[in-house]
Parts: structure tokens; C-alpha cells; sequence
């Protein structure tokens, strides 16, 4: 096992943190504690999003670095007399990657152990061994033996699933294997921006941002971004990495670790002109890798972001990432380090001025 240092105890501990959309308190506390000592004051919105701010110059333009705190998971829905659970998907989820994976339903007793349930091979007829199981048709199986075992377990509907993971640093130590990088990655740029600020002077208030509800409808970005009213907004998140067998460039061209993503487009917002071509030139101006990406489908916090109260110049800001929506996402170090260098570096240099050049004369 790596020793782990001081970056990789904070990754860990903020995918290791369980927290669906609606369910978000267990990452945002491993948030605020890693952000509080480089905050003025942190705060969180009536739905829950956290928000730290810290002030360069009071009254300057105010910059959002913005990560969502969700990740995708299950609500158990139905309890049945033989005691398996029935749920629903929160989130996006491909069948494919759910059968017998092992998950963490989270109870007021605590937590509970189970696996998605699934037929064995054996007495499926040659026709159905080619089909994928639907997920309507998918259970959790906790080892209960009727209802009222499941229930004496604290097992409610309404609760949360899990998918199970332990945060693993590869045998190339820069390559990241864990559960939940969709977005605890973002919520972790956002606490190293604020980090590396801490020392230096900067011409704006900027605001790290731990948002809820992403990943069913980039909803915690509305209302924190409301709270805000940012002039600039970044969305922080993972993004496609193309680089594994069965993905065409044209599909998907980023591949890790040759920079952080800038979307060009995706279903949730077209990229700000004015803004893209700020931040690639801060980039080109220090040498720091980054790749142009455009998701025809799909969305980040970036698409709520830009649409609050008068609107704000909005970019996102991805990481490649491989097997995203499943139990276990596979990023590159250096795309996470050279994602806060460009954020840090594009930030010291928004003054007022700049702000009102990208936005007014873009």
C-alpha cells in the first residue's frame, strides 16, 4: 500500500464520503473541514450547498469554483416480505455495470451491507444470457430473510445506496482508482484554489463551492449560485477520457493525463467565447498542458451557473476520467494539479477591468 500523503488522506477521504443527491451532509463536512482554514467564512444554502468565501479585495468581482458533492447512488423504494430491497436509480446508470456489485445502504441504525442481486448463469436459457437485465428488474439482497428482519435492521425506504469502493492509488502512483470522482474531484479543486490563494494578493472574492443535487439536474448550483451572484463561474467536474479501447476520437478525444478539459460545449451550456479564450491564454502564457472537449450530451453545475440572476461568463473546467457512473473512476494526478494551477493563475489575474473586458466586450 502507497503512504499516502497529505493531498491523497484528503482525496480519499472525500470519495471514502457517502452522499447521494438530498444526502449530501457526509462530503460536505469532509469539505469543510479541508476548506475552513483557507476561508473569511463558510456558509451553506438552504439546500445545502456549501459555500466558502474568501475575500482578495473587498468589492471585487466575485469568481465561483464550483464542484458538486453528489454522487450517483440509489434510494431503496420498496422492502418485500422475503426481505429484498427494490430501488431506484439517482443519477445516470448503464445496467451493465450494476450486477453484483457490492453496496453501502446508509440507515438511521447505520450502515448495511448488500449486493445488487443477480441470476446465475447456469439456469438462464442461451436468449437471455445475451440480454442486459433491466435495472426495473434488479434487487438488493442485505442476507435478510423476510420484511420485518430489514426493518429491525433500520432499513426504511427512502434511504440511501452506495456503491461500495476502496480508494486505491494504482501501481502507476499517479493514476487515482476510486469511487464518487464524479465530483468530490471538483470539491477537491475548489479547496486547493482556495489553499493556494491563501498566501497570495488577489483582485476579487472568490468562492469555493461544494454544490448538492448535480447529478439529477444541476439543482444546488440554481440556488447557490443565486446566493452568490458570481461575475465569473467555473464548473469543476470530470469529463470523458478517451483513451481506452472502443472510444473513437470522434467519440471522445481527451486522454489522461495530458491536461485539464476545456468544454467547448455540452447539452447544458454553450462555453463563454470571451472567457475560454482568457483562460486558454493564461495556459499558453505558462506553459500548462490543457485539452478542448464537446459533449453532445450531459451537462455541469457551469449550465446552472450561467443562467443565474443577470447571467455570469461560465466555463467548465473537466478531468478526464475514466468509467465515470460506475463503482470505481480511474484520473490522473497531474490533470488535478495542472486544473488548480489554471484555476489559481486565471484568477489572480481577474481585476475588475478584465471581468468587464470578457463580459462586455466578448
Amino acid at each position: 500500500m502507497t503512504k499516502l500523503d497529505e493531498t491523497l488522506v484528503m482525496l480519499k477521504e472525500l470519495t471514502d464520503a457517502k452522499g447521494i443527491p438530498g444526502n449530501e451532509r457526509e462530503p460536505r463536512e469532509v469539505m469543510k473541514k479541508y476548506i475552513e482554514p483557507f476561508a473569511d467564512e463558510v456558509t451553506t444554502d438552504n439546500l445545502g450547498s456549501l459555500i466558502a468565501k474568501k475575500i482578495g479585495k473587498d468589492g471585487g468581482p466575485k469568481i465561483m469554483v464550483a464542484g458538486h458533492l453528489d454522487e450517483v447512488g440509489f434510494m431503496i423504494t420498496q422492502i418485500d416480505d422475503k426481505g429484498f430491497l427494490r430501488f431506484q436509480t439517482v443519477g445516470g446508470w448503464w445496467s451493465q455495470v450494476m450486477l453484483a456489485q457490492r453496496v453501502t445502504i446508509v440507515t438511521s441504525k447505520g450502515d448495511v451491507t448488500g449486493v445488487i442481486g443477480s441470476k446465475p448463469p447456469h439456469i438462464l436459457s442461451a436468449e437471455a444470457r445475451k440480454k442486459p437485465v433491466e435495472i426495473k428488474d434488479m434487487f438488493i439482497d442485505i442476507g435478510a430473510s423476510s420484511r420485518e428482519e430489514v426493518m429491525e435492521w433500520g432499513v426504511r425506504p427512502g434511504d440511501m445506496v452506495v456503491p461500495y469502493f476502496e480508494f486505491t492509488v494504482m501501481n502507476n502512483e499517479k493514476m487515482l482508482l476510486a469511487k464518487a470522482w464524479d465530483n468530490r474531484i471538483g470539491c477537491a479543486i475548489a479547496i486547493d484554489v482556495l489553499k493556494q490563494l491563501k498566501a497570495e494578493d488577489h483582485p476579487n472574492v472568490v468562492y469555493g463551492v461544494g454544490n448538492v443535487q448535480e447529478e439529477v439536474g444541476l439543482r444546488g448550483a440554481k440556488t447557490a449560485a443565486y446566493a452568490i451572484e458570481p461575475d465569473i463561474g467555473f464548473g469543476v467536474d470530470v469529463g470523458i477520457a478517451g483513451d481506452t479501447p472502443g472510444i473513437s476520437e470522434k467519440e471522445a478525444m481527451s486522454k489522461m493525463g495530458k491536461g485539464p478539459q476545456i468544454i467547448l460545449y455540452d447539452a447544458s451550456m454553450v462555453s463563454h467565447k470571451g472567457l475560454r479564450d482568457f483562460v486558454t491564454g493564461v495556459a499558453d502564457e505558462l506553459g500548462i498542458p490543457y485539452q478542448f472537449d464537446a459533449i453532445p450530451g450531459g451537462g455541469t453545475d457551469a449550465g446552472s451557473i450561467h443562467l443565474a440572476h443577470k447571467g455570469s461568463p461560465s466555463l467548465a473546467i473537466t478531468i478526464a476520467t475514466r468509467y465515470i457512473h460506475s463503482h470505481a473512476a480511474m484520473l490522473h494526478r497531474d490533470d488535478y494539479e495542472n486544473a488548480v494551477k489554471l484555476i489559481v493563475e486565471v484568477t489572480k489575474r481577474l481585476d475588475r477591468e478584465t471581468v468587464d473586458k470578457i463580459t462586455y466586450e466578448s
